[in-house]
């Protein structure tokens, strides 16, 4: 798969998040944070199980143990961003939630640097600010006083940049990134459902009336854009893939538009600008030197 085709892939996945954005918000009205949790990723690896069947059949080598335990600490990540996530939005904004999310944006090569001394290139840095402008534009470009919700927020998007970073790092190299989406998305419903049924109390009505978003968020949100995510990100770098799935904020806008008639300000399309011109900016520069033959 080329450089171009993989990002097309984490694009398509920010616009299904964008989508999904909304039916995720709802959702916290009828049922709780653990309960949508873990029946969304049960019907993700329920979506995905046919195709990790097949392609384990079209393999040529088992995976290792070791991949396995990988994949497992990718799905403890993505459970552990999720939980924040979701507990987090009771009691914060759309409008917070949306932007602090995006913190991954930045995040995303922050960590890299820390943690494996990988050094992005240097476009990633100007191209993640100018993202993050974008995504706070979009918000409406103000943020009022920091509740509980909103620092949850924020630990949400440390824990998605590290999901970032480590499917580079332990998924790509297996070559099996539909296994890896099926054991992320059944660790994170055994744990969801765990924890629904210790610390939660919901009533089967309440789970029927949410019905609708968590079958949107569990098998296309989350079994079909994690599974894009997955297989993207081996043919790019992860400060890229940060970039290009931010466009979920671009997204969510668009379809608000379009779909619930909400009007864009001229802040918010000067957010999007930003952010399109972030994603164009960070796929061309280094497309460019490289066919020139300059090193970053």
């Amino acid at each position: 798969m080329t450089h171009v085709r993989a990002n097309l892939l984490l694009l398509a996945a920010g616009a299904i998040w964008g989508f999904g954005f909304v039916a995720q918000a709802s959702a916290m009205d009828s049922v709780s944070p653990f309960m949508f949790i873990g029946l969304r990723f049960a019907l993700a690896a329920l979506t995905v199980a046919p195709l990790a069947i097949r392609e384990a059949r079209a393999a040529t080598s088992k995976l290792a143990r070791s991949d396995y335990y990988g994949f497992a600490f990718i799905g403890l990540l993505l459970f552990t961003g999720a939980a924040l996530q979701q507990i987090g939005m009771q009691t914060t904004s759309v409008t917070n939630a949306g932007f602090l999310t995006g913190l991954y944006v930045v995040m995303v090569p922050f960590l890299a640097v820390i943690l494996f001394r990988q050094w992005p290139h240097p476009i990633v840095w100007p191209c993640a600010l100018t993202a993050l402008a974008g995504i706070y534009l979009l918000s409406g470009g103000r943020l009022e006083g920091l509740t509980t919700g909103d620092w949850l927020i924020v630990a949400c998007a440390v824990f998605w940049a590290l999901q970032i970073i480590f499917i580079t790092r332990i998924g790509s190299g297996s070559g099996r990134p539909i296994m890896l989406s099926l054991v992320q998305f059944t660790l994170c419903a055994v744990l969801g459902l765990a924890a629904a049924f210790t610390v939660e109390h919901n009533e089967f009505a309440s789970i029927l009336a949410a019905a609708p978003e968590i079958l949107f968020a569990g098998i296309v949100s989350s079994g079909i854009a994690f599974t894009l995510q997955a297989v993207g990100q081996r043919f790019t770098t992860a400060p890229q893939a940060a970039i290009m799935l931010s466009s979920e904020a671009l997204f969510a806008a668009l379809f608000g538009a379009l779909v619930l008639g909400e009007r864009m300000t001229s802040q918010g399309a000067a957010g999007c600008a930003l952010i399109f011109a972030a994603m164009i900016t960070v796929e061309l520069i280094p497309a460019l030197r490289e066919r020139a033959g300059v090193r970053p």
